[in-house]
């Protein structure tokens, strides 16, 4: 792996807040296939947590030993403040669970599946009411709640999962994969839920194969890659982990091109286009020194654009089959 793509832990440095969910030394084998190699886990209470990773990776994997429903080999596991090993129905109490296959039941009404999970989670039937009710309106579900569960959008089925996953007032919610298939309509809608959550002092645990979900939400990422922790930060830490930033100049009149070009002896040119790409990480520092050494040589540009690496760059480098970084 480059010197450019390491493993972090704690980029953002200072001490650990206290953890709602706390892994260490995380392993679970299927037969003869590793699939989770004793990875580490923090996350503060109140905060979203997205794990990423290829399809196979484990997320789904670690999510099902986290929430109780999956053993694990090893590892030391706190959910909650509870030892999962020793008091799991505890964890279960403290937690909520939304996978991405829905868990509503079709054949019966949306006020239907808030009231069998209210019984469920042993509410008396006053007070099951009193949350359905409550919960439906929260998740904009009151006006379908006597209709078919079968009869609602993909958004609106996902909402309903969401709601039902609420009804025990967890502290910690599981979601995983929660907006694949959904339209980006219904997929914007479902980040306003899990901010709104997160304000009400929820910890939310994210897996998803949508980049742009990780980095809108998340207050700390990990890829998960080969049944390991391959980097941990937040969303700007990560980006920082990978190079190819830099800064295109475009030019109009060939004369200022080959006056910029002749200057910048580091930039790549390109004749034809009659463009400049600089080596750059972006920084407001950086920029200022390009313009005003622009400014100084009576050079302009005709536009200046800026490429950071996102998140799709830092996914792609950090699980790039092993062969393809030798």
């Amino acid at each position: 792996m480059p010197s450019s793509v390491m493993p972090m832990s704690t980029p953002d440095g200072g001490s650990p807040s206290p953890a709602a969910v706390s892994a260490v030394g995380l392993r679970k084998s299927y037969g003869d296939k590793t699939v989770l190699d004793g990875i580490d886990l923090h996350i503060p209470a109140g905060s979203v947590f997205a794990l990423l990773g290829p399809n196979g990776a484990g997320k789904t994997t670690a999510v099902k030993i986290l929430s109780t429903l999956v053993t694990a080999d090893a590892g030391d596991i706190r959910i909650g403040g509870h030892d999962l090993a020793a008091d799991p129905r505890a964890v279960r109490a403290a937690i909520g669970v939304t996978g991405q296959f829905s868990a509503v039941d079709g054949l019966i009404t949306g006020e239907e599946n808030m009231l069998l999970m209210a019984d469920l989670r042993h509410l008396s039937k006053r007070e099951g009411r009193r949350v359905a009710a409550e919960l439906l309106e929260r998740f904009d579900l009151t006006g379908a709640a006597k209709k078919p569960a079968s009869t609602y959008s993909g958004g609106m089925k996902r909402r309903l999962d969401i709601a039902m996953t609420l009804v025990g007032d967890p502290h910690i919610i599981f979601l995983d994969e929660p907006t694949t298939g959904l339209d980006p309509r219904s997929r914007h809608t479902m980040w306003g839920i899990v901010r709104e959550l997160v304000t009400g002092g929820v910890t939310v645990f994210l897996t998803t194969q949508y980049l742009e979900e990780a980095d809108q939400l998340a207050d700390r990422i990990a890829v998960l890659n080969d049944g390991k922790i391959a980097a941990e930060g937040t969303a700007d830490a990560l980006k920082r982990l990978i190079p190819g930033g830099h800064v295109r100049l475009r030019f109009t009149r060939p004369a200022a091109y080959r006056a910029a070009a002749s200057a910048l002896r580091e930039a790549t040119r390109d004749d034809d286009a009659l463009t400049l790409q600089i080596p750059s990480d972006g920084s407001q520092r950086e920029l200022r020194s390009l313009l005003d050494w622009l400014d100084s040589a009576g050079v302009e540009a005709d536009q200046l654009t800026v490429h950071t690496p996102d998140l799709d760059d830092v996914f792609f480098a950090l699980t790039q089959p092993k062969e393809a970084l030798r």
